[in-house]
């Protein structure tokens, strides 16, 4: 049994495959590098470099393979930049999609796991979102993520009485932070963790954006949940698929409690031993004062527990940047 990991050598996709991989599954990436590292991919891990648009590439990786199944993490991943660039948005992330569909149509390629995220939520209105929350996407990111699943549950019921009907589950991410190796990190220009860890490497003073929210600290409240917490789940759910088992066709990946930007900054400070007092700015447009998720149904089905605390993965996220400082 052999995975396609496509976005294999981003943050996340090389903590998937390092899932897979410890648990002794077959894996082949195929990523086109513009945010991921190719150092990322294991030695022996057969790398594909392309793009998920080029249906002919992709095809020819499921067949020369062998795969059996996909977890599809190859994508624009940057909401607040896809409102500036819309097209590119959903050139990437709907076209990318349908291109990996039809590859995996014609290969009979019958399982796949997709990458979705929180922006499909919008700003909810309750204070924890379950799967059950209204999807109202307020960015170009969060309605390529929504219709993303929506392609997966179409193709679906349109294979379903064929000879190889698709089997699928969306897993719906918060915010993924920490590292589960030194040598893979986040090097994202937009994600807080290395906002922050960035700033601090550099003697400069991190920032928090809007302190008159109504959150009992006036910061943002976030879901926050490890990296390789996030994994495992991906290998419990191709296991599953693989076995015949019945998913969900979405799940949140989400703690249940929040954590705000100000609790983020002391355990900073804390785990860098670098004392700071953080800048005070204007909130952003379209941040909302606060959002949680209720992970229990993938807590049920998908092996999803919070295997580390605030702490655990601050520290984590310092480590790997320290060892890419010295490296």
């Amino acid at each position: 049994m052999t995975w396609l990991v496509t976005g294999g050598a981003g943050y996340i996709g090389s903590h998937v495959v390092q899932a897979f991989i410890d648990r002794g599954l077959d894996v082949v990436v195929i990523d086109d590098l513009s945010s991921g590292h190719a150092e990322f991919v294991p030695d022996g891990v057969p790398f594909v470099r392309g793009s998920i648009l080029d249906t002919p590439l992709v095809l020819a990786a499921l067949r020369d393979h062998a795969v059996t199944g996909v977890v599809h993490l190859a994508g624009f991943k940057y909401a607040g930049v896809s409102v500036d660039r819309p097209l590119h948005t959903y050139d990437q992330n709907v076209t990318g999609t349908v291109s990996l569909l039809r590859a995996m149509g014609e290969a009979g390629v019958t399982r796949i796991v997709f990458s979705s995220s929180a922006a499909v939520y919008g700003t909810p209105d309750t204070d924890v979102v379950t799967e059950r929350t209204p999807t109202l996407p307020e960015s170009p990111y969060g309605e390529t993520k929504l219709i993303g699943e929506w392609l997966l549950r179409d193709q679906a019921r349109a294979s379903a009485d064929g000879p190889a009907p698709l089997r699928h589950t969306s897993l719906r991410y918060f915010n993924v932070v920490g590292s589960g190796r030194e040598d893979l990190y986040d090097s994202s220009p937009h994600n807080l963790f290395p906002l922050v860890l960035d700033a601090l490497v550099a003697g400069r003073t991190p920032r928090i954006n809007g302190t008159d929210y109504p959150t009992p600290d006036g910061t943002c409240v976030r879901d926050y949940v490890h990296v390789a917490d996030l994994a495992v789940s991906h290998v419990a759910a191709a296991r599953a698929l693989a076995a015949g088992r019945t998913l969900e066709p979405v799940y949140n990946l989400g703690s249940g409690d929040g954590v705000s930007v100000r609790q983020i900054m002391t355990a900073m400070a804390e785990v860098t031993g670098i004392d700071f007092t953080p800048e005070l700015a204007p909130r952003r447009p379209g941040d909302p004062a606060r959002i949680v998720a209720s992970g229990e149904l993938a807590a049920r089905d998908l092996d999803w527990q919070m295997r580390n605390t605030l702490l655990d993965m601050v520290a984590s996220a310092w480590d790997a940047r320290r060892h890419t400082a010295d490296s």
